[in-house]
């Protein structure tokens, strides 16, 4: 990784974990609707809808639940896809190449393997505007992250 700071860094989120499950079942946990829905949102949220074309170009839009019944939906457009090691979306777009209203961040979640059956798992949010992270990092992106990377290394040693 690239030591040297540049324009992004004030505005990225970064999570890290070493999670006990090779990469290729991360990886159907992000792109499989199916599974994507049992882990995505930090418990008690939930995610009760998903719908993904796992393809540069390709939508999605997964709906998230709060405990009042209060339901978010998210929408976004996949830019890079690499099987097994990478994911790069946006809500920049709702689908195609329709632009969001108010588009709020860049997810990029990749995959390394490191033996053992081991993978390095690096989720990270580059946001539009420092006032973006900011408001990430205060809704609680390490926590609600966190408890999702939780979540989603139980369920891969399920699958």
């Amino acid at each position: 990784m690239d030591t040297k700071a540049n324009s992004t860094d004030s505005r990225q989120l970064v999570l890290e974990r070493v999670i006990d499950a090779p990469r290729e079942k991360l990886y159907r946990c992000w792109t499989e609707p199916a599974l994507l829905m049992q882990w995505f949102a930090p418990r008690p949220w939930t995610t009760p809808h998903a719908e993904l074309d796992v393809r540069p170009g390709g939508s999605s839009l997964f709906v998230m639940r709060g405990p009042d019944g209060t339901e978010f939906p998210n929408r976004g457009v996949y830019l890079e896809v690499v099987e097994n090691e990478r994911l790069v979306f946006t809500d920049a777009y709702v689908d195609a190449w329709t632009p969001s209203e108010k588009p709020f961040m860049t997810a990029i979640v990749t995959f390394e393997d490191i033996g053992g059956g081991r993978t390095k798992y690096t989720a990270r949010a580059l946001h539009w505007t420092d006032e973006d992270r900011k408001t990430h990092e205060e809704m609680g992106f390490h926590e609600g992250w966190g408890q999702c990377a939780d979540q989603l290394a139980a369920l891969a040693k399920t699958i």
